[in-house]
């Protein structure tokens, strides 16, 4: 009938480790999966019934280095090398 603390003794087993892709510690050692990321599958572990877990992954939780110049890019309709007509009063 013991539910609590002598039952919580006995957990002393990892079963799960750290991931080297996701750096969670849900890679399950016996499986050799990670129940995160799914690896060492080459494509990455998602699923749509997980919307908040996608959100942590996806584009813009990073620097964007690329990406975030893009929209004042797109603004100006991708124009390159030009010079603004000097204004007159």
């Amino acid at each position: 009938m013991t539910k609590g603390t002598t039952s919580f003794g006995k957990r002393h087993n990892k079963s799960h480790t750290t991931c080297r892709r996701c750096g969670k510690v849900s890679f399950h050692i016996q499986k050799s999966t990670c129940s995160s990321c799914g690896y060492p599958s080459k494509k990455m572990r998602q699923y749509n019934w997980g919307q908040k877990a996608k959100g942590r992954r996806t584009t813009g939780t990073g620097r964007m280095r690329y990406m975030k110049t893009m929209t004042r890019k797109f603004k100006n309709g991708f124009r390159e090398g030009t010079q603004a007509k000097k204004q007159t009063a």
